[in-house]
């Protein structure tokens, strides 16, 4: 708010509503499903010393600009807004891409109306999620355990993450030996192959007697260039970060998670001190799927990357970019608002987070308008009697838009000296390497991201809470980079899968996306999209409400004795999973977590136990079971890491 009042002068009065002031109450589903799914809207608890806040300012003014994100949520935010605030006022809609001066005063000086099309799209989707999510939490709540939820999106994210931790433990390693020379040249130059076939078909090796004898039988042969091949490739560059991809380079470059990335992002964006008592938002909106890239940034750039890099780093034309069938035409990719501010003219007003996430867009940006980097690949075949080993290599012919990337030099590193064919060669070194498959990768932050996006699920907006709220629910665990599904996300994945087969599949989820982009670009109506949802959806929660088994009631007994009366303890269903409680309950109510198979690294008599904290996000730690005689506390187990950042 700050920066835009500096922009606009002493005649406009610039206050934030910090959010939605108005939404579904709490207390209830708050939409008529009989009356044509009207929603009962009211001022959120939270938010009603704002509203008066803003109500005394908006009282005198004649015109009302509302400015919010330039997106479905920010649309919906200015419609309310302006119902409650806007009685006998001129009221505006601005909308803008980046907070600079250059795009406020544009915004001004052209404002629109409200996008209804927007708010019902906003409207369709706030109350889908409402009807899947206070319909489906009561019946875990009957069926595992009180204080649980589900919802429209995230169930499905984590039907994700649950069958890909299933293929990984239905995965059967299997067993395979690789040979791996280094030949030496006779000028002493020495490079590494690796055995490829005998004779015209490729060879698999399977077990070590058969790596041995090979590695003799090779040992004993001359070795000689057949062939060697040189193409060149061209890399060209990837366009300028969408809200996906930034979290996606940002998570594996940075370590920096995707609901992390979006706060830091978002402090550059609505502005930082420049210096000389200027303040300016350093790049555009970061809530975006699209590539596009202004005219006047096209101009920028390309002067820049001519003054700062050389013309014979410039294309002749800028480089153009496909966006996907759903990307916003009106939005922007992320890039920064001006390119003469580079990281390191920025870095002394910057936090460590939000240099690192800056160089990061502004690299990125920089180098999608530079040429194609040349590759030359180099591959050759090598004879040593019935045997062909193969060598590869590549090395940078021209950097292009490599020049700008921390990470250029990787692509030079696998260079192979100059090799001729018929060159005599000498074996200097022959191993033996065992090696097993390995099973799919579990889900990290990135690549869930990467597949929500190619799946169609969610949208830029959403992409960080959805891991955020099935992290928070204990329904996935963090181990070091991997999202790892609980028992509990087992349990509330394989009902869901089993009474709402249809709300768990994952086409029909992209499909209810796709629909409410028809919405946005008003080619449906917003309330016909829950009519046809909510006829099927009705008939399955109305079979559930029968048919759904009481995981809750299955209790297990234990060998361990209530710390308080000495009954047995058992294992319950709860709302964090698993855990031990007294069986006199409710007489006595001692309960406790189950311990891990993991000895306490500091007393070795304990074992370690998950909790959750009880205070700021209840974030998950370990403690040691014989606690407070011990006081270690872990916020990972010893055997793993928790490299990213929250």
């Amino acid at each position: 708010c700050r920066t835009i009042e500096k922009i606009l002068g002493k005649d406009y009065s610039v206050q934030a509503s910090m959010g939605h002031i108005i939404d579904l109450p709490k207390s209830k589903m708050g939409v008529d499903l009989e009356n044509n799914f009207d929603p009962q809207y009211i001022v959120m608890v939270q938010k009603r010393k704002t509203l008066t806040h803003l109500k005394k300012y908006a009282a005198g003014a004649e015109n009302l600009f509302l400015a919010c994100d330039p997106d479905r949520e920010g649309e919906a935010i200015c419609w309310h807004l302006g119902r409650e605030l806007g009685k006998d006022k001129n009221v505006y809609r601005v909308t803008f891409q980046e907070i600079t001066s250059k795009a406020i005063r544009a915004a001004f000086e052209k404002p629109v109306e409200i996008n209804m099309n927007k708010v019902g799209a906003q409207q369709a989707r706030r109350i889908l999620d409402r009807i899947v999510g206070y319909s489906l939490s009561p019946l875990l709540w009957q069926s595992v355990a009180k204080g649980l939820s589900a919802g429209r999106v995230q169930s499905v994210a984590l039907r994700l993450i649950i069958d890909q931790e299933r293929k990984i433990k239905a995965f059967e390693p299997h067993e395979y030996w690789t040979l791996d020379a280094v030949l030496k040249k006779s000028n002493g130059e020495s490079f590494s192959a690796s055995l490829d076939k005998s004779g015209d078909e490729k060879i698999e090796i399977n077990d070590e007697d058969t790596a041995h004898r090979i590695s003799e039988e090779l040992k004993g042969q001359n070795f000689e260039i057949q062939t060697v091949k040189s193409t060149e490739k061209r890399r060209m560059p990837q366009p300028p970060f969408t809200t996906s991809k930034l979290q996606q380079e940002s998570f594996n470059k940075l370590r920096m998670r995707p609901a992390k990335t979006m706060s830091v992002a978002q402090s550059l964006y609505e502005g930082v001190d420049v210096g000389g008592g200027e303040t300016a938002g350093l790049i555009t909106y970061m809530r975006t799927d699209s590539v596009a890239i202004s005219d006047s940034a096209l101009e920028e750039v390309r002067s820049f990357i001519q003054s700062e890099y050389g013309p014979d780093e410039l294309p002749g034309t800028p480089n153009k970019f496909k966006a996907k069938k759903s990307a916003q035409e009106a939005h922007e990719a992320i890039r920064p608002t001006s390119v003469s501010r580079t990281p390191d003219a920025m870095s002394s007003f910057l936090t460590d987070d939000q240099l690192k996430l800056y160089r990061l867009i502004w690299m990125r940006f920089v180098a999608s308008q530079m040429l194609p980097a040349v590759m030359e690949q180099t591959s050759a075949q090598i004879q040593a009697g019935r045997f062909i080993l193969k060598a590869s290599g590549s090395r940078i012919l021209k950097a292009g838009f490599l020049t700008v990337l921390d990470d250029s030099a990787e692509d030079d590193t696998k260079r192979l000296p100059e090799l001729n064919e018929g060159e005599k060669l000498e074996l200097e070194s022959l191993a033996e390497n065992q090696h097993f498959t390995k099973p799919p990768p579990r889900f990290t932050d990135a690549s869930l991201v990467k597949t929500l996006e190619e799946l169609g699920i969610g949208r830029p907006s959403t992409y960080a809470p959805i891991i955020q709220t099935i992290v928070g629910r204990n329904y996935v665990e963090r181990q070091s980079s991997a999202l790892v599904p609980t028992e509990l996300g087992f349990v509330v994945v394989d009902l869901l899968v089993k009474h709402f087969e249809r709300l768990m599949d994952v086409g029909f989820t992209a499909e209810m996306e796709s629909m409410l982009d028809e919405v946005e670009d008003g080619k449906a109506e917003w309330k016909s999209i829950l009519r046809g949802f909510y006829s099927d959806f009705s008939v399955a929660l109305d079979s559930a409400k029968t048919k759904i088994e009481p995981v809750r009631k299955k209790e297990e007994l234990t060998d361990e004795k209530c710390d308080l009366c000495e009954k047995p303890m058992v294992i319950k269903w709860g709302r964090r999973g698993k855990f031990m409680s007294c069986s006199d309950f409710p007489k006595c109510r001692f309960s406790k977590s189950i311990p891990t198979s993991t000895a306490c690294p500091k007393c070795t008599d304990g074992r370690l136990v998950s909790r959750r904290s009880k205070t700021g996000k209840g974030r998950a730690f370990y403690g040691c079971s014989r606690y407070p005689e011990c006081d270690y506390i872990s916020n990972k187990l010893p055997s793993a890491s928790n490299e990213a950042q929250t």
